[in-house]
């Protein structure tokens, strides 16, 4: 049959784009599927702050009347400021395992973002690395933690087959939780060391001052990722997004802050695995109107055994103090009495030395690894 590329217009076409993945993975019993209403928010412009700046536009392939690949092309203009002006992503990229297709998809992306002065492409970035990204090139043998993608170990091979050679590896460490929760003496003296400094105290998240916290948490991130690979600062609007999504697995005693002298320095968010209990709705909080998927969620919810520490940050100004070493020790000693029994630090990109000692010195096991891709054009 003859094969299509179309741009995806329209709610059959969107839903045909977001309902691909359930088909693609139905056979799959370590996928997680996304809940169907949250993908529809997440491309749709009017919800997703991304779109206040950023430039998307979704293709789908088809054999006949079947669909067998899709892709996003992106052009994010702070990525460009910052990094390299010449530059788009690709992003939800999702396949059968055929080249020809995936060439094809590629190559619509490809001429999209040409359009657009583009001749770099590097991916996958969905929309950001304030989302998901990269592809799982190692590690296929457990189920995704939250916000991680997963995906067939062909897809390496798709890139390769169409050009893309590695930009960067983002690695993921699993840490089981010691007996007593408390991390190895080596890195209990660095951080009792940095919170025995004058001004230095680590504190949980305060409900009370919830707003006040979490803006201290988005002027931490950006300035702590501001020089980070591919990494673009969050808006206002952004922010709040997310952290209206993550409100309802967010347990305050694993968002620890340090301040020093009063002010905020830094801070480490760990999240429950919210895909321990996702799994169990199948991607449907309701079936034939009746709450069937969050039923599900709510009982399974109460079998998460894992964490996953999602994002760090200190202020520039404060990296020598050793205070991430205080973060996490006070969060993993959070997550053992709340009755975690594991977490997982991901990502943690390849050359960054510091943190993966780190988490290689607290026990951790480099398990997994997402990879990302690009190819010059121009």
């Amino acid at each position: 049959m003859t094969l299509t590329i179309t741009q995806a217009d329209g709610r059959p076409d969107i839903t045909a784009f977001i309902r691909f993945p359930y088909d693609l993975y139905h056979e799959d019993p370590l996928w997680v599927a996304p809940l169907e209403r949250e993908r529809r928010a997440f491309l749709d412009p009017r919800r997703n702050p991304f779109h206040d700046f950023g430039s998307v536009r979704l293709f789908l392939a088809r054999r006949g009347r079947t669909v067998v690949g899709r892709i996003a092309a992106v052009v994010d203009p702070r990525y460009n400021e910052r990094h390299d002006p010449k530059c788009g992503h690709f992003g939800l990229f999702e396949c059968v395992e055929d080249s020809t297709v995936a060439a094809a998809l590629f190559g619509a992306a490809a001429e999209w973002l040409s359009e657009r002065g583009m001749t770099r492409i590097l991916g996958p970035l969905s929309l950001t690395t304030n989302d998901e990204c990269g592809v799982l090139v190692d590690g296929f043998d457990s189920p995704p933690t939250m916000l991680m993608p997963h995906n067939p170990p062909y897809y390496a091979h798709l890139l390769t087959d169409c050009g893309f050679t590695k930009a960067k590896d983002l690695l993921s460490w699993r840490i089981p939780m010691p007996p007593d929760g408390e991390p190895p003496a080596a890195i209990r003296r660095v951080a009792d060391r940095a919170l025995s400094a004058p001004g230095v105290r680590v504190r949980p998240l305060d409900p009370k001052r919830f707003e006040a916290d979490m803006a201290a948490v988005k002027d931490i991130y950006n300035d702590a990722w501001a020089e980070n690979y591919a990494a673009v600062p969050m808006t206002d609007r952004e922010f709040a997004h997310t952290v209206r999504k993550l409100k309802p697995v967010l347990r305050p005693e694993l968002l620890q802050l340090v301040e020093v002298h009063g002010e905020p320095a830094g801070f480490t968010l760990w999240l429950p695995d919210a895909n321990q209990a996702l799994r169990a709705a199948r991607g449907r909080l309701t079936t034939l109107g009746l709450p069937v998927g969050l039923l599900r969620i709510n009982r399974a919810s109460r079998r998460i055994t894992r964490t996953r520490g999602v994002t760090s940050g200190i202020k520039k100004e404060h990296r020598n103090r050793s205070l991430a070493a205080a973060l996490f020790t006070q969060a993993q000693r959070a997550a053992f009495r709340l009755g975690y029994t594991e977490s997982e630090l991901s990502w943690i990109l390849e050359d960054n030395h510091h943190a993966n000692r780190y988490a290689k010195a607290t026990g951790g096991i480099h398990f997994r690894t997402h990879r990302l891709y690009e190819r010059v054009d121009g």
